[in-house]
């Protein structure tokens, strides 16, 4: 997983609530476990006027001109404001590959579905939620003729290139140690590699017939 570091990235605003899991990225693309190459299909159904199927050129689909993503002034964007219960829905782990793969490094929201919140974290994404009167704030901001470009510190746990000046928020710290170093659930197994290594030979030596 990669760890996350302070940087600077362009707002995409996403206005909406009860963003579902379906529509982050819909079920016809979930046949692959990998971790990439989903970023094509983020809000699929959303993003292309026509029907989205695995394998599909998607450099020849017509897009949705009135949505968000399509918008050139949030080309590139790595943060994603919007607004309450986002990834409500199914558990489907593809959810933050796809937003992971189109770039996304930060989502803030009001509120997140609990999964997804969970969800996020183990695959590098960071869940920042703020009160609903900041996140207005924010999108009041990112409408403008030039999208809204923040600074995100982890570190810190602040926000900052808002109007408002700095915004403050809260990271439980297991998880901001773990998206700091960038671990995983493998990542963080694997710390303790020697010891794994040093039980099996044990018990190699002590139970031989189990191994036979």
């Amino acid at each position: 997983m990669q760890a996350f570091e302070t940087f600077t990235g362009v707002v995409c605003p996403l206005d909406r609530s009860n963003v579902d899991t379906d529509a982050i990225i819909p079920k016809q693309f979930l046949k692959s476990i990998k971790r990439s190459g989903f970023g094509p299909n983020l809000f699929d159904e959303w993003r292309y006027l026509d029907h989205g199927e695995p394998g599909m050129d998607h450099a020849q689909r017509p897009l949705n001109p009135d949505f968000v993503l399509n918008d050139p002034r949030y080309a590139g964007a790595s943060i994603l404001l919007t607004r309450e219960n986002f990834g409500c829905g199914s558990s489907r782990e593809h959810a933050p590959w796809a937003l992971e793969d189109y770039g996304f490094r930060v989502i803030i929201a009001p509120s997140f579905a609990d999964i997804f919140f969970n969800n996020s974290f183990k695959n590098g994404l960071l869940p920042i939620v703020l009160d609903a009167a900041t996140v207005d704030a924010l999108f009041a901001q990112s409408d403008g003729v030039q999208a809204l470009s923040l600074t995100v510190d982890l570190t810190a746990c602040e926000i900052r290139g808002a109007a408002q000046g700095v915004i403050e928020f809260s990271v439980d710290s297991f998880r901001k140690h773990c998206l700091l170093e960038g671990l995983d659930d493998i990542g963080l197994t694997l710390q303790h590699i020697d010891e794994i290594k040093a039980y099996e030979t044990r018990r190699r030596r002590e139970t031989p017939w189990l191994f036979e």
